[in-house]
């Protein structure tokens, strides 16, 4: 959604505002919003819920800070809003050790919502990297990511991409349990 008032990261800082983006419902609400406006309406039947819940969450992300609303128009008397992400990303504060990714949990619950004929693409890859190499691999996994966000074509179909790019726990059972 091309506008100059939208900020391009957003910095969750506060209790409130993670607290909205933990939930899954929030997530997906803020999916549909990430191309383009909607309303209450539009919202509630693209993913899936009663006007009157959608309306819930909206207002939970609206009073984070995380969507606001970009336009109205009457329709018979009635106010109808059009909300939108108020940035074009949205960066989380570090889980702290032990703590869940919120990301990394939603990104995993969309794909097992996913419908199992569709095409996807998943892989781990175990790698044994340099600093310099594990940072220039970080940099191109972003920049790709970027890249294909400009690229994005709000009437096309949505696709998602998660990568995770990290050094895993010393002492992490990484072979399955096998010893």
């Amino acid at each position: 959604m091309p506008d100059d008032d939208q900020l391009e990261t957003f910095r969750v800082t506060t209790d409130e505002q993670l607290r909205a983006v933990s939930n899954l419902t929030r997530h997906r609400i803020m999916a549909v919003l990430r191309f383009e406006p909607a309303t209450i309406t539009q919202i509630a039947e693209r993913v899936g819920l009663a006007k009157g819940s959608s309306s819930y969450h909206v207002r939970l992300l609206e009073k984070a800070g995380l969507v606001r609303v970009v336009r109205t128009r009457k329709v018979r008397g009635v106010v109808e809003r059009y909300y939108a992400m108020a940035a074009r990303s949205i960066e989380l504060p570090d889980p702290g050790e032990g703590g869940p990714d919120v990301l990394t949990r939603h990104a995993v619950a969309d794909l097992e919502a996913a419908p199992a004929d569709g095409e996807r693409h998943v892989r781990m890859a175990h790698l044994r990297l340099t600093d310099e190499q594990f940072a220039e691999l970080g940099a191109r996994l972003n920049a790709l990511a970027d890249e294909y966000r400009e690229l994005s074509d709000p009437s096309l179909p949505e696709t998602s991409l998660v990568f995770a790019l990290f050094h895993p726990a010393r002492g992490a059972k990484t072979d399955g349990g096998a010893r």
